[in-house]
């Protein structure tokens, strides 16, 4: 199912503030600057960003770098589909493809950078990667089989996401970064957070699959014995 054939149904906390400026943006844009050019920014950003977390154990520079960065992705990242609507320029499948094929590196490039940095455990970045690709993997089930395209899970989306990140970089650069013992054992505050946030994840996706399992089986009930319409007709006949 091409995105010309499902409704879009965002729910973000930032939504309005999107729906808002991303036009006018978008507008404003020179005419040689295309939706593919943002794509690649909002790829090539994450990989940045994900460089610097790595490198974020030498200085807190990078810390910073990593927020500018967010800010580049997100002008990428969520422009260049809003660049296609308002130029009705717009390739459904290949737009729909490209972008979360794309999300899929984007995504990989920030945790494992996370995993690499002095913040973050690799087995907390990666558990963090696999709930990702889990509530993607069901938004693009529920795109196929409900003709509904909604990214974000209640009123997070992916904006919110990196404005969460923002906040515990400009933390960690500011030297806010208690250690908590848990059965005598030092866990690092962005660990423990970063579990309950993969907690919070698959909550969420429980949640969806519960709710969408429900729609179905009203729309699909069981046991109903469904009769072609050829075999309807040929038992109406006389002999």
């Amino acid at each position: 199912m091409s995105e010309a054939e499902h409704r879009r149904e965002p729910k973000h906390l930032l939504r309005p503030f999107e729906a808002y400026v991303l036009p006018r943006l978008a507008a404003g844009l020179p005419s040689w600057v295309l939706p593919d050019h943002l794509t690649a920014v909002g790829v090539v950003s994450a990989l940045a960003i994900g460089i610097c977390y790595a490198l974020s154990g030498r200085s807190t520079g990078y810390l910073w770098a990593a927020n500018v960065l967010w800010v580049v992705n997100w002008f990428g990242d969520s422009l260049d589909g809003t660049l296609a609507r308002v130029r009705h320029i717009e390739r459904p499948r290949y737009g729909y493809y490209l972008d979360h094929i794309t999300d899929m590196f984007a995504a990989a490039f920030v945790c494992v950078g996370l995993g690499f940095s002095p913040y973050l455990l690799l087995s907390v970045a990666l558990a963090m990667l696999i709930a990702f690709y889990l509530m993607s993997i069901n938004v693009y089930l529920e795109t196929y089989v409900l003709g509904l395209f909604q990214f974000g899970y209640d009123w997070i989306g992916p904006t919110e996401v990196r404005v969460i990140l923002i906040l515990a970089g400009s933390a960690l650069a500011l030297g806010f970064e208690p250690v908590l013992e848990l059965r005598n054992v030092p866990i690092g505050t962005l660990d423990l957070l970063g579990l309950l946030g993969v907690l919070g994840m698959i909550t969420l996706l429980g949640r969806r699959i519960v709710g969408n399992l429900s729609k179905l089986a009203r729309l699909e009930p069981p046991n109903v014995v469904k009769i072609p319409e050829s075999s309807a007709g040929q038992g109406s006949s006389h002999d």
